[in-house]
């Protein structure tokens, strides 16, 4: 690395509170780093280019993890994509954009798999992004994270050093999930679903869609510690963004089946297949992080166990 990153460092987590930045939360303060920043929304608004600027002026923070968006699952993206766009490109922008101006070292960007065609071949590699058509249903969301990501390698590019590091992790989740059913990706939403279900004691549960498409899993904290993983080494020659991907795929259908065993449900599933699927299969190709010496650690079916846990805890 071109600075000394070490437990001293001040870093800035935007986006403390969701999936991701909590987990990083958990990881700083497990391993005795002890200088780490973050802002709620009412104490700094990063769609505000002035508040976020000032804030990097004034905190003068050396590293930067950008988990902070506006997310939501296959619904939401349909029904809200000028939110999405709109709320996503203007956090990217103002945050980049305050780091690029305030000289900070290292910032990590999550991208996202959609990103990728909506008909490609699978695994899915860095280099297959920008070659075919999008999933329609989520436009807007991939069209503002390629923003970030060209932003990120615009930055790079310009300065001759890798300060700016986009990554793709797949279908993330764990605690500090979204389990509102409005707003909440597919695994969140079926464990909320499932747990009501055998709550209310209801003989069987519809579910959207046809149950399906296959899609890849991965714990929050694996995801965190990819980013500690690639954050520590020599990015000089790579070529960007790095996938995250436990390399293991299932369909919702599996999926829910599992769910269910682990909730307790033993009613009958039905699928409304009149609700859209999105694209039929998303794994990542993760070869080039696994080159550096990184491996998943939480299995599915133990990463469903703590989410459901934590899920019954949050609701008490």
């Amino acid at each position: 690395m071109d600075f000394n990153f070490n437990k001293n460092t001040k870093i800035y987590v935007a986006g403390h509170k969701g999936l991701i930045g909590s987990s990083f939360i958990r990881y700083f303060r497990n391993n005795n780093y002890r200088n780490i920043v973050y802002r709620n929304r009412n104490e700094l608004d990063l769609t505000s280019k002035k508040d976020t600027l000032d804030f990097f002026n004034e905190v003068k923070p050396e590293v930067v993890i950008l988990s902070a968006g506006k997310v939501g699952g296959i619904i939401q993206n349909r029904d809200f994509p000028a939110d999405f766009i709109f709320e996503n490109i203007s956090i990217q922008s103002n945050v980049i954009g305050a780091a690029y101006e305030s000289g900070v070292k290292k910032l990590i960007f999550f991208a996202s798999s959609c990103m990728y065609p909506k008909v490609t071949q699978q695994p899915m590699k860095e280099s297959q992004l920008f070659t075919g058509h999008l999933e329609q249903s989520s436009i807007a969301y991939a069209i503002a994270k390629y923003a970030g990501l060209e932003m990120c390698k615009s930055i790079n590019q310009q300065n001759g050093i890798v300060s700016c590091i986009p990554v793709i992790p797949n279908s993330t989740y764990g605690p500090n999930d979204n389990f509102e059913l409005k707003s909440s990706h597919v695994l969140s939403a079926l464990i909320r679903r499932i747990h009501e279900a055998k709550v209310q004691n209801n003989a069987n549960l519809i579910l959207w869609g046809s149950g399906k498409p296959k899609r890849e899993f991965i714990y929050v904290d694996d995801v965190t510690k990819a980013c500690m993983k690639i954050l520590g080494s020599d990015l000089s020659n790579d070529l960007l963004p790095i996938n995250i991907g436990v390399g293991v795929d299932i369909s919702i259908r599996l999926l829910a089946n599992k769910i269910c065993e682990i909730v307790g449900y033993s009613g009958e599933i039905e699928w409304d297949t009149s609700k859209p699927d999105g694209a039929s299969r998303k794994i990542l190709d993760s070869t080039r992080l696994r080159e550096m010496d990184w491996m998943p650690i939480i299995s599915l079916d133990e990463g469903l166990k703590l989410t459901y846990e934590w899920y019954l805890d949050s609701v008490k």
